[in-house]
């Protein structure tokens, strides 16, 4: 019985896809993604999705992915969307990556109808790579080094759009920058934290805790060279765990130092344990413990806050957003896929063996046999929320 629990849990979800797609055959390759779940006339959760690529494409679905409406900036059909965060069906802003003034940000109050430049910059260097918002009025952007250090926006009223002191960002490396594959390379913390990773010179976390005003820099294991880095970083709640993923997107297969995680708000980083199949562009956090990463090979899952990942499925993506556990992620050829939480499935639905590993691992917890679970997964979270 004990060998059976531990073989379903561990082995069911590598077997079960954990994403289905709902649309593909776009002429873009999607990079920007994002999710908010709202209540519905009807009383039932929905999941509100913006999607954006390039080609100047951006896609709205207000019904959880069963229709979607595609949306275009006056004179920016040439734009290459890496970012998007939405918050709901009006409100939006959307990030262009390009050198110069082929960057920009631009926002819609009006669900799309309309959409004002809020920001663009032609100094030498500017390139953004990722929007990080706390709210609909206050977020962040990142750009490559301007003039030695890299560059970050802030918005505090959703409208104007400032560039933060750098006197006390550290320098960046001749030749380090950030990567736009997925516009995670930034990430905001429920406590305010803001981090962000770089790549090609070196593959390196800055981290401010006090809104921008202030850096510190942190040397990382993952691999760094001229088509590698950290690609995306995101964190769990209060930031006390993140994961960073990234590798070499030139050899996406190669499954050496494509991730790291901290367990001490950033100050220190270590490689996976056990590490995802390949390069990874983009990772998010769907429950305490649980992290999903994304890549061309396909996706893995970790369930011990990054230490340890599992491939999932085959699936290209280049990025992912999860709002609790409930995610979207987007790939090239207008691919947009949606999350399958194997874990809420198992025990909602209560499908026959599904019922039974449930009832099993029920009894482990009862007997004092945790100790077969490992500390700080999902499963060990599991096991509590169960025997309650």
């Amino acid at each position: 019985m004990r060998i059976l629990l531990i073989f379903l849990f561990f082995n069911f979800p590598a077997y079960a896809q954990w994403w289905s797609v709902k649309t593909s055959g776009l002429d873009t390759n999607l990079r920007g993604v994002s999710v908010h779940t709202v209540v519905s006339d009807s009383n039932k959760n929905v999941d509100l999705v913006w999607a954006s690529g390039s080609n100047g494409v951006i896609l709205r679905s207000t019904n959880d992915g069963k229709t979607w409406k595609q949306f275009s900036v006056p004179g920016g059909a040439g734009l290459d969307f890496r970012d998007i965060e939405g918050f709901d069906a009006n409100t939006a802003y959307v990030m262009s990556s390009g050198d110069g003034d082929q960057s920009r940000i631009y926002k819609t109050t009006d669900g799309g109808t309309t959409w004002k430049l809020q920001y663009t910059d032609k100094r030498p260097g500017f390139f953004l790579d990722a929007l990080a918002c706390e709210s609909p009025t206050h977020c962040y952007a990142l750009s490559d080094p301007v003039e030695g250090k890299f560059l970050v926006l802030a918005t505090e009223d959703g409208e104007h759009w400032r560039e933060l002191p750098r006197d006390k960002m550290p320098p960046a490396l001749p030749g380090e920058g950030a990567f736009a594959a997925s516009g995670s390379a930034m990430t905001v913390c429920e406590d305010g934290s803001i981090y962000f990773g770089t790549g090609v010179a070196a593959a390196r976390v800055f981290r401010s805790n006090d809104h921008g005003r202030s850096w510190k820099v942190v040397a990382t294991p993952i691999a760094a060279g001229p088509s590698s880095g950290i690609f995306s970083i995101a964190c769990e709640g209060r930031a006390y765990y993140l994961v960073a993923v990234g590798g070499d997107y030139k050899e996406p297969a190669r499954a050496k130092q494509a991730a790291i995680y901290s367990e001490d708000s950033g100050d220190t980083w270590s490689l996976a344990e056990q590490q995802p199949g390949g390069y990874r562009s983009a990772a998010g956090s769907f429950s305490y413990g649980d992290f999903a990463a994304v890549g061309p090979n396909g996706s893995d899952i970790s369930h011990d806050h990054g230490k340890h990942w599992k491939h999932s499925d085959y699936l290209s993506l280049n990025a992912v957003s999860f709002d609790g556990t409930r995610g979207w992620a987007v790939g090239a050829k207008g691919t947009i896929a949606r999350f399958k939480d194997h874990y809420q499935y198992l025990i909602k639905n209560g499908h026959p063996i599904e019922a039974f590993v449930a009832g099993e691992l029920a009894e482990v917890a009862e007997r004092g046999e945790a100790a077969l679970i490992p500390p700080g997964s999902r499963i060990h979270h599991l096991a509590g929320t169960i025997t309650k």
